[in-house]
């Protein structure tokens, strides 16, 4: 049988081509990046997460620890006043929940919001990325 290349091949090869161009557009203008605004959006996550102890605070509270005392004695190193500070801080961004209620058995609890926990993902990654660095490091000095 004779294929004639004209009726038979062009419109598909054509609709091939074009969807691919068409998509790669798309994918390329998804890609558009405007740097300022990512720069301004990780300033902000550093100013707010930032820090030797936000995130070691954030780990601990989301580990159970709920008072002031559990929380400082789970954090080597920190001190009393400095937590108080952090403590107050991530309040005021939302992170954390300050509840008192002086007839209940724990008197004054912090908590983690459901905004904070939205950072829970960002957080375990970074963890992971600490223990391979960690190997890595390690791995290097051997050599």
């Amino acid at each position: 049988m004779f294929l004639n290349y004209e009726t038979n091949l062009k419109p598909k090869w054509y609709n091939f081509v074009t969807s691919i161009i068409e998509y790669t557009k798309l994918i390329f203008s998804k890609m558009e990046r405007n740097q300022k605004e990512e720069v301004q959006a990780l300033q902000d996550t550093l100013h707010v997460l930032g820090g030797k102890w936000r995130l070691p605070i954030i780990n601990s509270i989301c580990n159970g620890n709920h008072r002031f005392r559990e929380i400082e004695r789970s954090i080597p190193g920190i001190t009393t006043r400095m937590l108080s500070r952090e403590l107050k801080d991530m309040e005021m961004n939302m992170l954390i929940r300050r509840t008192e209620n002086r007839d209940a058995e724990i008197p004054v609890k912090y908590e983690s919001t459901p905004y904070c926990k939205s950072f829970g993902p960002v957080i375990e990654e970074m963890i992971k990325w600490g223990k391979l660095h960690r190997k890595e490091i390690i791995r290097k000095s051997k050599q």
